[in-house]
């Protein structure tokens, strides 16, 4: 066997050992440093980019509610109707006014036609029969207003119907059938925007947050309990420049949420810091009665170095153990 020199907490030591427990040595790995960007487990909340209410357009009883909440509506969907009694009265009232002017309508045209056939065997004066065309204008103009009246009632009659503003999901719906309204209350409010996730994040971060950069976003109802549990990625689309009560707001767009509660919290892993450490890797480390060693060559030849072991993280795609104590950057690690 080989005389290898090792180092222990209490000073160097002299022993005789073979390199991971038989093992050939594979190679050396060069210690250097590595910059990596620490991750913060912290919760977003689901929202949508636009929520808009379907508003009642008249006053009236809500005769009639479609909609519930969590259905899915497309834009112009009829999600209740709202009667008035007073339109039903005011379009009687509009049908016997046309009925009276076609009357006098009627009348003012044989009167004309009368004028008219006078005036051609001259047993009238010019004015006679101008007198009766003015009567049958007018007649003929308030046939075309009252006509056009009943359409101004028709149309509020129309506007019962309270229409979906947009495509998305229905949130709330504050009304029930019975219900009085006046016109341009809340029927319900329809959440029509993209999903995305709003962070509020400590002031302290407000350095390290910029747009464009990239987070995980946990499983679905994943805590502080169980753990963080990457099922999908994002982008923080948007940091807003006003810090509000010692907190940085952050918007994060990610796909496939909108099955999600608006108002829901999901845990976001976030980027709020970097910071250099050292790594090698796993099969680098070897433990022994509970302390953990690392070969390192050096010019008297191979030692083994006692190390403070960090957590694991990825350098280039390649798995790492990140060293806290120990090693130096330059130092030729043993590879088994």
């Amino acid at each position: 066997m080989k005389p290898v020199l090792t180092a222990f907490a209490s000073g160097l030591v002299f022993g005789t050992t073979l390199l991971g427990g038989g093992n050939v040595l594979a190679g050396n790995f060069i210690v250097k440093a590595s910059t990596v960007t620490e991750m913060k487990a912290v919760y977003g909340r689901v929202e949508s980019r636009t929520i808009l209410a379907g508003r009642a357009r008249i006053s009236g009883t809500v005769s009639s509610v479609r909609v519930t909440e969590g259905l899915q509506v497309s834009k112009g969907d009829v999600m209740a109707t709202v009667v008035d009694d007073k339109i039903a009265l005011q379009l009687r009232a509009a049908d016997a006014k046309i009925a009276a002017l076609n009357s006098q309508l009627a009348s003012a045209r044989t009167d004309l036609q009368r004028a008219l056939d006078l005036l051609a065997k001259g047993a009238v004066a010019q004015s006679r029969v101008d007198a009766a065309q003015t009567q049958f204008d007018v007649v003929t103009s308030q046939l075309a207003a009252a006509i056009a009246e009943k359409a101004v009632v028709e149309q509020s009659a129309r506007e019962g119907d309270v229409l979906a503003p947009a495509d998305g999901r229905v949130l709330t719906v504050p009304v029930a059938t019975g219900s009085v309204i006046m016109a341009g209350e809340t029927v319900a409010r329809v959440a029509s925007g993209q999903y995305y996730l709003r962070l509020s994040l400590p002031e302290r971060h407000a350095a390290e947050i910029f747009e464009g950069a990239r987070v995980d976003i946990g499983e679905r109802g994943t805590g502080s309990d169980n753990g963080f549990v990457k099922a999908s990625a994002g982008r923080i689309a948007k940091v807003y420049p006003e810090i509000e009560n010692g907190r940085v707001i952050a918007d994060v767009e990610v796909g496939g949420i909108g099955t999600y509660f608006v108002n829901e919290r999901t845990l976001v892993s976030i980027p709020v810091a970097k910071r250099t450490m050292f790594g090698v890797p796993p099969e680098a480390v070897r433990t022994i009665q509970g302390v953990d060693y690392v070969t390192v060559e050096t010019a008297d030849g191979l030692l083994d170095v006692a190390v403070v072991l960090g957590g694991k993280f990825d350098a280039a795609g390649q798995p790492r153990i990140e060293i806290l104590s120990g090693l130096s950057d330059g130092d030729q690690v043993v590879l088994p």
